[in-house]
């Protein structure tokens, strides 16, 4: 996303997780100077949020992106199966840090901006007719009524705010079966985000910008 950002004449900043050691986003701010920033936060350590906060103090965002998404040691699971360590982890990363997050750095974000969240479109409760996969997509719908609830509590504004379903691309995350690589993906990815920028309210799209039913 961030190297389909530059093409589009954008600047960024970019978190990683300290644990990550070197990323492709630190080749892309070794060959983008002074248009890709790193930042080093785990947004599942309250602390590490606000250290990052407070480090931005002063920064105006157009966007905030904020993309996360893990899944449980065995996805296929049931909920009755999914041991409580487990459990804890994939909410906590999938729903707890990313709304943290969003709350830690909204006002970063202009008025006329966009706050945007990476869902998923196995986080569609009426979709949901073949079961599986279901601590992940517990995860997501939490991330999914959290934001509806963040949206509610800022109703009337003029900043717009999104649910992104990327679907199923071949990541670390959605592994080597997906249907979808990221070269075919990622520019749609980008285009609906952008695309909704100046559209106030929540939405809950696809990467081709078609409503994902709740």
């Amino acid at each position: 996303m961030v190297a389909e950002l530059l093409k589009k004449g954008w600047n960024i900043v970019g978190t990683a997780r300290p644990c990550e050691g070197r990323t492709q986003l630190h080749d892309l701010a070794d060959e983008n100077q002074g248009r890709v920033e790193i930042e080093s936060v785990d947004i599942c350590e309250q602390e590490q949020i606000a250290a990052l906060r407070a480090r931005l103090s002063g920064r105006v965002f157009d966007i905030l992106f904020v993309n996360a998404g893990t899944a449980n040691a065995n996805p296929n699971d049931t909920i009755g199966e999914v041991s409580t360590e487990e459990f804890i982890r994939v909410m906590v990363t999938n729903a707890l840090g990313p709304m943290r997050t969003v709350e830690a750095l909204q006002d970063l974000v202009p008025p006329d901006g966009l706050i945007g969240v990476m869902s998923s479109g196995q986080a569609s409760i009426a979709s949901n007719t073949h079961g599986g996969f279901e601590l992940y997509r517990g995860s997501k719908s939490a991330l999914n009524q959290y934001m509806r609830s963040y949206a509610a509590r800022h109703a009337g504004q003029s900043r717009a705010l999104l649910l992104l379903a990327p679907g199923w691309i071949r990541t670390a995350l959605g592994g080597p079966d997906a249907p979808f690589g990221l070269e075919e993906t990622i520019p749609d990815i980008v285009n609906t985000l952008l695309s909704k920028r100046a559209k106030p309210g929540l939405e809950y799209l696809d990467r081709m910008s078609r409503t994902v039913p709740w």
